[in-house]
């Protein structure tokens, strides 16, 4: 069951409207939450000031936040939503400010709208919302122009043919959550899970292996999981897809089929190096979807930013 107390609402000051708060508004009227409207501000300019007193900079800083907190309110108000608590920080790095109000004001959920990212500029700046994915410890979700119907459809993107304990955790965890949104929003949960395809170098190299015996057993493997995973959840199984190929082919697919409205897609928080060059399944899911993503991290995570 959701039982969201506090909600954080990320405002986008580039953008007229704010699918982030009406998402927000619409879960608050569900859950009773409080909602707090933030704004990360900060100004280029203010790198070029050196050579201004620190109390010059601090009058500029200031000045600036309290000009963003002025448009805020008054956004708010044209937007109908006055009565939101709201809270504007500077900071060139906004996803900290975020992630750090989140967790000083036990967050239960982040939203945040999200536009797809030019591939380029994904590799040299990693956007805000690629951090809040790996770093944030509250469910994330990410908004797009997409509706909540009612009888709607929810995927729960899972891995049933994980051996890894951390991961068959949050299997489990994903599917609750997608239920209790479906509770929610009078809507279906929809379980997707894709398995890969047969190593074509092993085929090539390995004259006696039968790439096509192999396949089958990967498939009956996954298959067999599925189900197990279903029952558990009370999941019928003409909401079960067990898809050959990549999660971020996969996942995208069904989600266009079924018309879903969410995807409850787990991310283990990869960070470093490794991230920049292989990249999360959850990231690679997002820019393909046309519907909202909520990013849940596994029992235990620490936030490397707490």
């Amino acid at each position: 069951m959701i039982e969201y107390k506090h909600i954080l609402a990320v405002v986008d000051a580039d953008r007229d409207n704010q699918p982030s708060l009406a998402r927000a508004i619409e879960l608050a009227n569900k859950t009773g939450a409080r909602i707090t409207a933030m704004l990360v501000v900060y100004d280029l300019s203010y790198d070029m000031t050196t050579m201004l007193s620190p109390d010059e900079r601090e009058a500029m800083r200031d000045a600036v936040t309290n000009e963003h907190a002025k448009w805020l309110a008054t956004h708010l108000a044209e937007l109908g939503y006055a009565e939101l608590d709201t809270v504007v920080e500077w900071n060139n790095r906004a996803y900290e400010a975020i992630i750090h109000h989140a967790i000083n004001s036990s967050a239960d959920i982040v939203i945040k709208a999200t536009r797809r990212h030019d591939d380029l500029a994904s590799v040299i700046f990693t956007p805000t919302d690629w951090h809040l994915l790996r770093k944030c410890p509250s469910p994330v979700l990410l908004v797009k122009d997409h509706g909540w119907p009612p009888d709607g459809q929810i995927i729960a993107a899972v891995n049933v043919g994980t051996e890894d304990e951390v991961h068959a955790s949050l299997n489990d965890k994903i599917t609750l959550i997608a239920n209790d949104y479906a509770n929610l929003l009078s809507g279906h949960v929809n379980l997707v899970n894709c398995y890969p395809s047969t190593p074509l170098n092993i085929a090539i190299e390995v004259p006696e292996f039968d790439a096509s015996t192999y396949n089958d057993a990967v498939k009956n493997h996954h298959l067999k999981q599925m189900a197990m995973h279903a029952e558990k959840f009370n999941v019928e199984g003409d909401h079960c897809y067990v898809k050959e190929g990549l999660p971020e082919k996969v996942i995208p697919y069904i989600a266009k089929e079924t018309d879903a409205e969410l995807v409850v897609i787990g991310t283990v928080g990869r960070v470093g190096l490794s991230a920049a060059l292989i990249g999360n399944t959850a990231e690679h899911v997002i820019d393909e979807l046309a519907c909202d993503v909520l990013a849940i991290k596994p029992d235990g995570f620490v936030s490397p930013l707490s």
